[in-house]
């Protein structure tokens, strides 16, 4: 099984923590998020791992040419020009093979079993799936009774995009690890950088993707400066676990 981790973000949420060094090794209880992604990955037998890197990106290289891991680990590089999230899958084609990508940011913790999350997309006939959780947010993406992606919507300013119009839309929040076929990326915008939200939003037209609704998931953004302590309390119950 492959994976690509999300590691290639300025991590401005995180200032000044991350004027010295990128989001992905800021430590949680001694241990870099990339090494907790790393590893929750490697546990879920996920053995090929590509990682995309942009803010300051020696460093991310240094960290994992210092680290052994079991799983082959590929660097997909931005060091040029940061390609958000969209953008950075599209750039990391080259090391896909055949098989369902599971993307996960390097910023969110979570106790999401990613096997059984694999093991349904296989199952699902969706050229994607994605996680999310009925908890608060400011952006939705909306789904309807067949849990089929319809939309988008901006809480703050209203702002909201329905590519299906149908009834009764559902507001879920988008917990940051998807599953794609690799042949979707086909259909990726064709500039460089774009979210993935905007893509899947504008394949989500013609195509069926799919949420996964994890609504007792333990799950955190450690990208804001104010949830440093929380996720390292929620690390903390993960790891006794």
């Amino acid at each position: 099984m492959q994976a690509m981790i999300l590691a290639a973000g300025l991590g401005t949420r995180l200032k000044p923590v991350t004027d010295e060094i990128p989001k992905a090794l800021v430590e949680l209880n001694g241990k870099t998020l990339l090494e907790i992604s790393i590893r929750n990955l490697i546990e879920n037998d996920f053995r090929k791992i590509i990682i995309n890197v942009h803010h300051f990106a020696d460093k991310v290289k240094e960290f994992l040419d210092k680290n052994t891991f079991a799983a082959d680990i590929f660097i997909s590089d931005e060091s040029d020009l940061l390609l958000d999230t969209g953008g950075g899958i599209k750039h990391a084609q080259k090391f896909f093979n055949d098989s369902p990508i599971l993307v996960h940011n390097v910023d969110i913790i979570s106790n999401l079993n990613l096997k059984e999350f694999y093991q349904y997309h296989i199952n699902d006939d969706a050229l994607a799936s994605l996680v999310v959780s009925r908890r608060t947010s400011s952006r939705y993406l909306l789904f309807n009774d067949e849990n089929i992606l319809c939309g988008w919507q901006n809480t703050k300013n209203d702002e909201k995009i329905i590519v299906r119009a149908e009834p009764n839309l559902k507001q879920l929040a988008f917990d940051g690890i998807h599953i794609l076929n690799p042949h979707m990326i086909e259909l990726f915008p064709k500039e460089k950088a774009f979210s993935i939200i905007k893509a899947y939003l504008k394949i989500a037209e013609t195509e069926d993707i799919h949420a996964y609704i994890s609504n007792d998931i333990k799950w955190i953004d450690v990208g804001k400066i104010d949830n440093l302590q929380k996720a390292e309390e929620l690390y903390s119950i993960l790891l006794k676990k």
